[in-house]
């Protein structure tokens, strides 16, 4: 099949595409400043912007299935402020569907979020449940993944744990975590999660699907935060952050210029990111066969 991928040259994508190649698909990674340094050599790349649908139309010409991956981090405020989640989030992928519609590309594969909904409580999961939206509507065979985090080298939340630190308490052996860091997570290793998405654009069982994709293990925050700087070993204390102050330290430095979180990277810890019924089953993947958390930081030192 010939595949695009568009984010093809982001953490995900880059994963991805490896994946698809090894299947002996053709792939085409795009993105808005291409780069093969990631990619296998039979990869192409072409350059497109989802914000600007006369950049990205003519890459889509001939495809059988394309995979939108392009998202902003929720992790951290966008530059031009909490707008930019439904410009680039959601803008963006109704320009992916009018362009997959215009060649008449039969597949496409969307990563959304777990919670995504037009409701939500921030600007992100707003922004992806109105994507959700617009591919539903399309005329597309569509297949829709709402992951939990996703890790694996290069992901953000090995440096999100890091900043979160610097923020609060630059310097110094303690760690003031908001909430104690009780937010919950569900996190899947990249290499477990790319054959889900290949299955859903080579099977046709998966059209029309909404699938919520969780590791193998529930951790919080504080198990995250205390797994990373141990794999590093280096020591630290946590101490509770109580989430009013969190709330006023967030919000008040999210308006410094420059300061890489705000107002919603606070709501974001007040929901936890696991899943309530693990989707990965309709994969034939069995729970424990995915990889940890701790193997693969264990792993990669």
């Amino acid at each position: 099949m010939k595949v695009l991928v568009v984010g093809g040259s982001g953490f995900v994508g880059s994963n991805l595409c490896r994946e698809l190649n090894s299947r002996g698909h053709s792939v085409t990674a795009m993105s808005r400043t291409p780069s093969d340094e990631d990619l296998p050599e039979d990869v192409e790349t072409v350059s497109g912007d989802v914000t600007d649908y006369d950049s990205i139309v003519g890459g889509f010409e001939g495809k059988d299935a394309v995979v939108n991956l392009v998202a902003l981090s929720p992790l951290f405020k966008p530059d031009g402020g909490y707008r930019m989640h439904d410009i680039v989030n959601w803008q963006g992928t109704e320009n992916v569907v009018k362009a997959a519609e215009t060649h008449d590309v039969p597949r496409l594969v969307q990563m959304s979020a777990l919670g995504a909904s037009p409701d939500a409580d921030t600007a992100y999961i707003r922004s992806k449940g109105k994507a959700e939206n617009a591919v539903k509507s399309s005329s597309l065979d569509w297949v829709i993944f709402r992951p939990s985090i996703i890790f694996g080298d290069g992901a953000e939340i090995l440096d999100f744990t890091k900043k979160l630190k610097d923020m609060f308490a630059p310097g110094v052996p303690l760690y003031p975590l908001p909430g104690n860091g009780r937010t919950r997570f569900q996190p899947i290793w990249i290499d477990d999660l790319t054959p889900m998405f290949a299955q859903a654009i080579e099977d046709d069982e998966h059209v029309g699907e909404t699938y919520q994709i969780g590791g193998p293990e529930v951790l919080t925050l504080r198990d995250l935060t205390e797994m990373i700087y141990e794999s590093e070993g280096k020591s630290i204390t946590i101490i509770p952050l109580p989430m009013p102050f969190a709330r006023l330290g967030l919000t008040v430095l999210g308006y410094v210029p420059g300061f890489p979180m705000g107002a919603d990277q606070y709501r974001s810890l007040k929901i936890d990111n696991a899943v309530r019924d693990n989707d990965i089953g309709a994969f034939g993947v069995d729970p424990g066969s995915l990889k940890t958390f701790d193997t693969f930081l264990s792993e990669r030192n």
